[in-house]
């Protein structure tokens, strides 16, 4: 910058700088000026971005919503074609908006998108980097809730009659009965099982330990299960062919996709036991608050989301209720 517009700054920022400010302001000023145009005061877009995730990581983050982070901040990056720094609130609308045009994604898949570039601005912001997070005046994108599907007793019923392992029946009636999340069951391992009390321990998002419980027959299928079991592996779920390596979350999935075709049931998939064991649960009586502790939640209005209501039951309590 030359002597004259540094004067030009000075004089403008007078109307709204004390003194001491001021001397400030010009200090800065005048070390531009001695840097020279090229110089670089603000570090590369990949470098905070690396700076961003290794803070989130430490926080406890797991490595999925960190993936989520990292492909957010890249695609905004290379669409905008700016140090991360230099991106403003009409940039970042305006990716948005082509974005979802583009893809022709959904709104959720964009709300999210922006939930994890707000999270990466935030840090931005936080760390001094930028003066005000561009992402503060771009709102929560509003988005239609659907009633997600729950698996009927039926359902349940068919996939355990066409079960060939006992090993996918002691899947199916654990995942049914605990809630837990997949990526839970294959983490878990034989001894984190106690038999006697029903319960084991699994660890959850954000590294978060919590209790869970299953019910009598998923006790008699498991035991069924590890006594036929061959190999010493400590894991509680392995491929039913050798080398009988842990069994993974897209194994799971797939096995659970092929019992569905078979069965005829439609929509099989793991996350669906967990959002019937939380509708079951609240239908049944269970206070919520209690079923946000089986199912790990932090926020209550995730657990609300997660379980609804029948519909049948509301008419029963209106009957109550109102006559």
């Amino acid at each position: 910058m030359t002597q004259e517009s540094n004067n030009y700054v000075l004089q403008r920022m007078a109307l709204y700088l004390d003194n001491n400010q001021m001397m400030k302001l010009k200090n800065v000023l005048d070390e531009l000026g001695q840097a020279g145009e090229d110089a670089d005061f603000v570090k590369d877009s990949s470098e905070l971005l690396a700076e961003f995730l290794a803070t989130k990581r430490l926080e406890g983050r797991s490595e999925r919503t960190l993936l989520f982070y990292r492909v957010s901040a890249e695609k905004l990056i290379a669409a905008v074609e700016k140090n991360v720094c230099s991106i403003t609130t009409e940039d970042i609308r305006e990716y948005l908006s082509n974005y979802q045009i583009d893809r022709g994604v959904c709104k959720a898949s964009i709300d999210n998108t922006r939930r994890n570039l707000s999270s990466f601005f935030k840090w931005l912001e936080d760390e001094n980097y930028i003066f005000k997070s561009p992402l503060r005046r771009i709102h929560k994108i509003k988005t239609s809730h659907s009633v997600k599907d729950t698996y009927a007793d039926e359902d349940l019923e068919k996939l355990r009659d066409d079960c060939d392992e006992i090993r996918n029946l002691a899947i199916i009636d654990f995942l049914n009965s605990t809630g837990m999340r997949v990526g839970e069951l294959v983490n878990l391992n034989r001894d984190d099982i106690n038999f006697n009390e029903r319960e084991c321990i699994v660890l959850g998002k954000g590294d978060k330990e919590r209790v869970v419980y299953f019910d009598a027959k998923s006790k008699l299928h498991l035991i069924n299960y590890l006594k036929s079991r061959k190999d010493d592996n400590p894991a509680l779920f392995v491929s039913l062919r050798y080398p009988y390596n842990r069994l993974l979350t897209s194994g799971v999935e797939t096995m659970l996709k092929k019992m569905g075709e078979k069965s005829n049931v439609s929509h099989v998939h793991p996350h669906k036991f967990r959002r019937t064991m939380a509708t079951t649960a609240i239908d049944k009586g269970m206070p919520i608050e209690q079923v946000q502790r089986l199912l790990g939640h932090e926020k209550i209005d995730t657990t609300l989301h997660y379980a609804m209501v029948k519909q049948n039951n509301v008419k029963i309590s209106h009957k109550k209720y109102f006559g």
